[in-house]
Formats: C-alpha cells, sequence, structure tokens
C-alpha cells in the first residue's frame, strides 16, 4: 500500500516512529517496575498520603486553625496524637491538612514548568539555529542562577501566597525540562521516520506533537516524578524563610519555621513536619527512580 500524507497521519505516532510502544512494552515495564520493592511500596506511600489529603476532614480530628491556648504545647497522648503546638492547635491535624497544600505544590507547578519547558525545548530543539541559540540562552541564565535565590526574588516581588508560589516555583523549573526534551527532539529529528514525514508534506506542528513528543514520554514521566519532591522541598524552605505559605495556613514548612523556636521544649511540633517532608520527598524519589529503571532499556538487560 502507498503511503499518503493522508494514510501516514492516520498511524499512531509509534507506529511512524518505529519507536514502538506495544503491549509487549507496557509488559516489560510492569514486570521491571514490580521487581523493584522500593519503588512499590513509594507508591503505595504517594497514594495513601495523596487519599489522606483528599479526605482531610474525615481524618483529621481537630479543626486544624482553631487556637486553644488552654491547650498549649500538650505532650503527645490518646487524646492529641502528636500533641499542640504554640497555639493550642492539634499537630496531627495540621499535618494531615499540610499534606494537601504539600502536594499540590508539589504537583501544580512541575506540571506548569513541565509544559513551558517541553514548549521551549521542542521548538528550540527541531528549529535549531538563533531560535535553539536565544531559548537556551534564556534557560542557561535561569540555569546558572541559585533556584532558591531566584524563588525568592519571585516570592518578595509579588508577595506571599499560594498563587504566587506556584509561579515562583514554575520559573525556576522550566529551564531542566526544556534541556532534555531539546536533546530528546535533536535525537529523533533527523531519523527516517521524520524524514519520510517532512518528504509527503507533514507540517512541522504535527510532527513534533505526533512523532516527537511521544517518544520523550518515558524521559518525561522520570524528570515528572522527581521534580515533584523538589518543589515540595524548596515550598518548605520559602515557608520556613517567611516568603512562602503564610499563617494561618498548614504548610508543613510553616509548621517547621514556626516550631523551631521550641525545639527544645516542644520539638514534636518541629520534628513531625519534617519527617512528614522527608517521608514525602523519599518516596517521590525512589518512584522516579523505580520508573527510571523500568524505562531505560539498558538497565533491563
Amino acid at each position: 500500500m502507498m503511503i499518503t500524507k493522508k494514510n501516514f497521519l492516520k498511524l499512531k505516532p509509534t507506529e511512524a516512529s518505529e519507536e514502538l510502544i506495544t503491549d509487549s512494552f507496557f509488559g516489560d515495564f510492569i514486570r521491571c517496575f514490580y521487581k523493584n520493592k522500593m519503588a512499590v511500596i513509594s507508591m503505595c506511600v504517594i497514594f495513601v498520603i495523596a487519599f489522606i489529603s483528599i479526605c482531610a476532614p474525615f481524618f483529621a480530628p481537630y479543626n486544624p486553625y482553631k487556637v486553644n491556648m488552654s491547650l498549649q504545647f500538650q505532650n503527645p497522648s490518646l487524646k492529641h496524637w502528636i500533641g499542640t503546638d504554640m497555639y493550642g492547635r492539634d499537630v496531627l491535624s495540621r499535618l494531615i491538612y499540610g499534606s494537601r497544600i504539600s502536594l499540590l505544590i508539589g504537583i501544580v507547578p512541575t506540571v506548569i514548568s513541565m509544559a513551558i519547558g517541553i514548549v521551549v525545548g521542542t521548538i528550540s530543539g527541531y528549529y535549531g539555529g538563533k531560535i535553539d541559540f536565544f531559548l537556551m540562552a534564556i534557560s542557561d541564565m535561569v540555569l546558572a542562577f541559585p533556584s532558591l535565590l531566584l524563588a525568592m526574588v519571585v516570592m518578595y516581588t509579588l508577595g506571599g501566597s499560594l498563587l504566587n508560589i506556584f509561579i515562583a516555583l514554575s520559573v525556576i523549573g522550566w529551564a531542566q525540562s526544556a534541556r532534555v526534551v531539546r536533546s530528546q527532539t535533536m535525537a529523533l529529528k533527523n531519523r527516517e521516520f521524520i524524514e519520510a514525514a517532512k518528504a509527503i508534506g507533514v507540517n512541522n506542528i504535527t510532527i513534533m506533537l505526533r512523532h516527537i513528543l511521544p517518544n520523550c514520554i518515558p524521559q518525561l514521566i522520570v524528570l515528572f516524578t522527581l521534580n515533584i519532591p523538589s518543589s515540595i522541598l524548596s515550598e518548605a524552605s520559602l515557608s520556613f524563610l517567611g516568603v512562602g505559605a503564610q499563617p494561618p495556613a498548614a504548610s508543613w514548612g510553616l509548621m517547621v519555621s514556626n516550631g523551631k523556636e521550641y525545639i527544645f521544649n516542644a520539638p514534636w511540633v518541629t520534628i513531625s513536619p519534617g519527617i512528614a517532608i522527608l517521608i514525602v520527598v523519599l518516596a517521590f524519589n525512589f518512584l522516579g527512580d523505580g520508573f527510571r529503571d523500568a524505562l531505560d532499556p539498558y538497565l533491563k538487560q
């Protein structure tokens, strides 16, 4: 059968690209992923934390924002499992509600920054020349600037709020994604299936969307899972420095910051959110490692 532009466009991206993602590919991925016990456990931990954060009103035993000075610095007990803070608020309830902010700040800015990076990286790698030089020069400037300092500048300029945290973390996070997608695009754009698409008149946007980006998905999945903990740590750092989430928000970073003065008198106020941050960050890192091992053909051998 003669391949025409119409027939070519009907092909699935992976059929046209020779990078066959078949049922056997997904089967190999699942088998390889489930061999990594730490990745599987981490995925379960993330699902549990996400479920608890979504259903926070059902799991939190108390109102996390209600101040009761008569309960100030209550020791951990059956009534308050992780004790209370300097305002008499239940620490466990604040941890549960704080998971909402941490996961939201981990996922939303990562999605935004990766979307920007995918667009920039694909255009830069595909067209090359002056466009590539200009876009990568901007990317290099962002990467060269200390990320936390750049986020602080954005937060000081815009003010402390959840929306501004999204903007700040998106500004500092897109350049790495752009670099990854650019390298993949440059490796793919001279392949035979791309040349065939050009020869039959497929436009550049269609080539980028249907035949280049699908082949970048494995790398993007790994990058996504590894960027989420970076965003969570950045938010915790910004909140600890006083330019992130603002009181009375139940942010883990803000809880660590507020409790640091009482570390010796009431260590649970600071240590418990610190442990929560550690668990989530490690879980996402182990999950990212599991995805990387399962998607990397050289590591499967």
